[in-house]
């Protein structure tokens, strides 16, 4: 009698050495910013004849399903997203938070508000596992669900970045946090669901990040426990879109897109648009604001070179952009060094003044306080942006060293390859 089977696809037919179907399931927080960044990745692993279903909940069950993908919602009976835009939106002067779910004041009281979705995830996301017949786990380094999902299961996991902003290879930020052992969301759902200690076989870490802004070149062990850190091209994702016949076309003055992402808007309203707009207004620039759904009613009246699209994938836009003008999304911030355009980021909250301190340190934007921006200042600094020929220059390197690391395709190889070493 032949002893179990613990390698990914071993009940499978193999052809030419490789594995013809691996069952993956992907563990993904319920935002933008955080999985659209793992949307290519998971295209690759389709392309590659790989079945795939997607663990998260709230609107981006619905934002998957667009994007071609099989997605579970884990938690249909609440919007857990919205709960923790509400819960931080919601502090009194006291910096307390009333009227949210008991959940989430575990999570706050723990310091780590995401344990959120740690606590109201990890059981629908294991009982997804389960279903699906899983024979490997993709999660983010933010979402410790999937990594306990893979534990629960016993089947290994691959470990994926998904910002520009920080990694866990860098050891001033991961000093102190290791969400598998530090964090209270983690302990009291491993107690409830009987998840084991440790941590899953973890194939690799991949680092998306470019070369010259923390990222990789080649592999590199992770000095904790061993397990190798991959590079990975980041490849934009921002949604489908139907593309507007001006986009096709180079403007006769640069363009530059306007955009606070998904977050900021939800709450902190415009924030300081109406400083950006007016300042840009008073250039010999084209505007492109993409607001998305975002009341622009506080706004006033817009300058005649601001062009209004709601929403739009800025992959649409960026490629005949010369600047863009942003809150310091991770997502954000990566998308133009893709295309090697230079920014001017007013960094928002959470991680994106961190976003802000790598476009700076690199030479490929500038950044400023939103809460000290003046139109005088900001002209100033777009003016900067679009004549000093320093900023564009370093944007296009950044964009050629990018298009040097291996594709999510190569990536996802190796992931299956490492069944059959």
């Amino acid at each position: 009698m032949h002893g179990p089977c613990r390698e990914i696809g071993c009940g499978r037919v193999r052809a030419a050495g490789r594995v013809s179907t691996v069952r993956i399931l992907v563990a993904v927080a319920p935002s933008y910013g955080l999985m659209l960044p793992l949307v290519p990745l998971i295209w690759a692993a389709r392309v590659a004849g790989h079945e795939v279903l997607v663990a998260t909940t709230s609107e981006m069950v619905e934002v998957g399903s667009r994007a071609g993908l099989a997605m579970y919602d884990v938690v249909p009976d609440r919007d857990v997203w919205d709960e923790l835009l509400r819960a931080v939106a919601a502090k009194d002067a006291d910096g307390e938070v009333s009227g949210v779910s008991e959940e989430f004041r575990l999570a706050a009281r723990a310091g780590n508000p995401f344990g959120l979705f740690t606590l109201t995830m990890t059981e629908g996301t294991v009982h997804a596992g389960r279903a699906f017949g899983a024979e490997l786990v993709i999660h983010t380094s933010d979402h410790p669900t999937g990594a306990l999902a893979a534990l629960a299961l016993g089947v290994p996991a691959l470990e994926v970045g998904n910002r520009v902003s920080w990694s866990l290879r860098d050891e001033q930020f991961r000093e102190g946090r290791d969400p598998l052992t530090d964090d209270e969301s983690v302990h009291r759902v491993r107690t409830k669901l009987s998840i084991p200690e440790g941590r899953p076989a973890t194939i690799a870490r991949i680092d998306p990040r470019a070369p010259s802004m923390g990222g990789l070149t080649e592999d590199e062990p992770d000095r904790r426990d061993g397990v190798p850190w991959w590079p990975m091209r980041f490849v934009p994702y921002n949604g489908g879109a139907v593309v507007p016949d001006w986009a096709l076309r180079r403007p006769d003055r640069p363009r530059v897109c306007v955009t606070l992402g998904t977050v900021v808007p939800s709450i902190a309203g415009a924030s300081n648009l109406d400083v950006v707009l007016e300042a840009l207004g008073g250039m010999d620039v084209e505007v492109v604001l993409a607001a998305g759904a975002m009341d622009l009613s506080g706004v006033g009246e817009l300058p005649e070179n601001v062009r209004s699209v709601g929403f739009l994938a800025l992959s649409v836009i960026l490629p005949s952009c010369s600047l863009i003008v942003h809150h310091g999304g991770s997502g954000t911030t990566a998308s133009p060094l893709h295309y090697g355009v230079p920014q001017l980021v007013l960094p928002g909250f959470a991680d994106n003044p961190m976003s802000a301190e790598r476009v700076t340190s690199r030479g490929v934007g500038l950044s400023h306080d939103p809460a000290t921006a003046t139109v005088p200042v900001v002209r100033e600094l777009a003016h900067r942006l679009l004549d000093e020929p320093s900023f564009g220059l370093a944007a296009r390197e950044v964009s050629a060293e990018m298009a040097t690391q291996p594709s999510p395709s190569v990536v996802m190889d190796r992931v299956v390859a490492w069944s059959t070493a």
